[in-house]
């Protein structure tokens, strides 16, 4: 009975100090991080991303609030699906190209006040913090 009782006291333990390995860890989760800009060009309308808990991403695209999952270890990153209200406005041809872009990103980079979402091909998102 003593080996097992070591086994589950030292998984206890390496669970409790457990770092959130996801961008949220690394990311200030009480920014909200607006984009300026996507692939090289000034972004047209009001689109942001936050980072509220593990494995959680939420925001305001230009039209519709959203959420989803993101569980890729940092610097990695990944959506699962996302979600989104159905609201109509001018600004819906900047919003599909928001989403169309956020769920080809595969990395992150977090340097101050600076989100870089990026991918393999050149496409690159890039956010800055402000705090909510």
């Amino acid at each position: 009975m003593k080996p097992l009782l070591w086994i589950t006291l030292g998984a206890a333990l390496m669970t409790a100090g457990c770092k959130d390995e996801t961008i949220s860890g690394y990311a200030d989760t009480d920014a909200s991080w607006e984009l300026i800009e996507l692939d090289g060009t000034l972004f047209p309308a009001k689109a942001t991303i936050s980072f509220p808990e593990k494995g959680r991403i939420s925001g305001q695209a230009p039209c519709n609030s959203y959420f989803g999952t993101q569980s890729a270890p940092y610097p990695w990153f990944e959506t699962g699906p996302i979600a989104a209200t159905k609201r109509a406005c001018p600004d819906l041809p900047a919003e599909g190209a928001f989403f169309n872009a956020l769920e080809q990103m595969s990395i992150a980079e977090v340097s101050g006040n600076t989100l870089i979402l990026s991918n393999e091909d050149g496409r690159q998102m890039i956010f800055k913090a402000a705090p909510r």
